[in-house]
């Protein structure tokens, strides 16, 4: 096989796997038969076929009460409660506004449109713990400084059942832990039916490919993703036990984290807003006892160093894909250089130039392998004419000149094959990492006032940086050694405005990275066409 279907061959690769994050950004969930809504949960046993699972229900539309609401202030966030049933009507994030102007509003993980879903409700045997129940709240405000923690407690009876719910606040992180405790004051035992339930509005742009807003569960095989709406608005289920439930997109999450075995997780999407429930049954309760149970929220920014504070793995949350190992390591470098430069654009700059570094002996190979390719190409095309008519015959010819001349018609690709995982890896990492949302690289187009790359997790608005990008890659082709075919030619100088199409909705950041690993590669090439000559 000749030197340059072998690059083709690796360059479509590369396309087909970029174009399929492009096309298919999350993995399609495994069609459910049990699409029965988080709020009407149904006692099932494990000999139930779940074709005959009960049809998703929507729960009823919480009403706020004239009632006292409670506000919690930490120096990350700004939370409101309802004192009927401990629902949230609130939840700013401090540090995180909707746009990247200074003065845009916070981001607020319970808007008006999301609290009607009764953001972490109870629901109790298919019943919402916040409606037809008396409440009562022990506390008052809170503010709490960096290394503060606060209570709140939520109290209300339901018959001969009293639920009582203390929350827990810190100063220093996201995490809300709760202490439920369920009283049995009548006469007879009690078995019950919990949902812990969590619900948010649209945490990203409605059909960002990039950056969806899905329902995700963490149970024994690991992640589960569920990003399609059209399921989400029949209802999705986990058929396995999860250990928490959450809603996210690349940089927010929130999901409710139980304390409990034999959990199962449902989700569902109702008027636009995304809810998650996770279930819990066989709570008994004997007559005068109490059953109690821990549960922690989550309600933040998707960044590791909260996400490890949470029990249960929510760290898994962040998914770099197959090359996570690669991921993690580049996105530490990234965090090291912006330590120094204060930029994430240049620290991705720099970061390039590290990676094109310790990859330079295998460019080398591969634009010596190049050029000694380009070096048999008459004799290559000899040996096409003479043997057009027996294919087979025409490679063994070709395999013999190659062992002849010492030249490996793969050399020139290897080294683009083992560089294509820390593409990916850097793709991943640059995706989800929290700390590039809306950081600026160069914040207006120069000599002019428009804002430009203000953004790395945002496209170039103008188009500029993939525009010349294909162009860097149109050039990198013009250096390389043309194949002999001239339909592979052909192909070959088309990649380039492939790539460039991908490229234009890539988030910036990434863009930057692809474009100055070009820029390097020809300044490479460059110096060893002159270094010959």
């Amino acid at each position: 096989m000749e030197n340059k279907r072998v690059i083709m061959a690796v360059v479509l690769s590369l396309a087909v796997l970029v174009g399929w994050n492009f096309l298919f950004p999350a993995k399609p969930p495994v069609p459910k038969t049990d699409t029965a809504a988080p709020t009407q949960t149904q006692p099932q046993t494990p000999s139930e076929p779940q074709a005959v699972a009960p049809k998703a229900e929507p729960i009823a539309t919480f009403a706020p009460t004239p009632g006292k609401k409670v506000v919690v202030q930490t120096p990350l966030y700004t939370a409101e409660f309802n004192a009927s049933g401990g629902v949230l009507s609130r939840f700013s994030l401090k540090n995180f506004r909707q746009t990247i102007a200074n003065d845009s509003p916070l981001v607020d993980l319970v808007n008006a449109k999301s609290q009607v879903k009764a953001p972490l409700g109870l629901i109790l045997n298919g019943s919402p713990t916040w409606q037809n129940v008396e409440w009562g709240i022990e506390g008052g405000d809170l503010r709490l400084g960096p290394a503060d923690t606060g209570s709140l407690t939520f109290v209300g009876r339901m018959g001969d059942l009293t639920v009582r719910r203390v929350m827990t606040f810190s100063g220093a992180g996201y995490l809300i832990d709760e202490k439920l405790s369920l009283q049995n004051g009548g006469g007879a035992p009690l078995s019950n039916r919990l949902s812990m339930t969590v619900a948010v509005d649209r945490l990203s742009a409605e059909g960002d490919s990039y950056n969806p807003t899905q329902a995700a569960f963490y149970d024994t095989s690991g992640l589960e993703l569920f990003s399609s709406e059209k399921k989400l608005a029949e209802g999705v289920a986990d058929e396995k036990p999860v250990q928490w439930g959450s809603i996210m997109s690349n940089y927010f999450l929130v999901g409710v984290i139980p304390e409990a075995e034999n959990l199962r997780g449902k989700a569902k999407v109702e008027d636009g807003v995304f809810r998650v429930a996770v279930d819990k049954e066989g709570i008994d309760i004997p007559a005068g006892g109490r059953a109690d149970m821990s549960i922690s929220y989550y309600l933040g920014p998707k960044d590791p160093k909260f996400l490890a504070e949470a029990p249960h793995h929510l760290a898994a949350a962040i998914d770099y894909g197959w090359f996570d190992f690669i991921a993690k390591p580049l996105l530490k470098l990234l965090h090291f250089f912006y330590d120094y430069v204060g930029n994430y654009g240049v620290a991705i700059i720099l970061l390039t130039v590290l990676i094109k570094a310790i990859f330079w002996p295998l460019s080398h190979k591969s634009y010596k392998s190049m050029e000694q390719m380009k070096k048999l190409q008459p004799l290559l095309t000899q040996l096409r004419e003479k043997y057009k008519d027996d294919r087979q015959k025409m490679n063994e010819e070709m395999m013999q000149l190659y062992k002849t001349y010492k030249v490996n018609p793969a050399g020139g690709c290897l080294p683009m094959i083992v560089q294509i995982p820390v593409f990916f890896g850097l793709y991943q990492a640059l995706l989800h990492s929290i700390e590039l949302r809306h950081a600026s690289f160069i914040r207006y187009l120069p000599f002019t006032d428009m804002i430009w790359l203000a953004d790395l997790s945002a496209k170039d608005p103008f188009y500029i940086t993939p525009l010349i990008m294909g162009a860097t890659m149109f050039l990198q082709q013009k250096m390389t050694p043309a194949p002999g075919d001239p339909t592979q030619a052909k192909i070959m100088l088309f990649m380039p405005v492939i790539f460039t199409f991908m490229f234009l909705n890539f988030p910036s950041g990434l863009v930057v990275y692809w474009l100055v690993n070009n820029v390097i590669s020809i300044a490479q090439q460059y110096w060893m066409l002159n270094k010959k000559s």
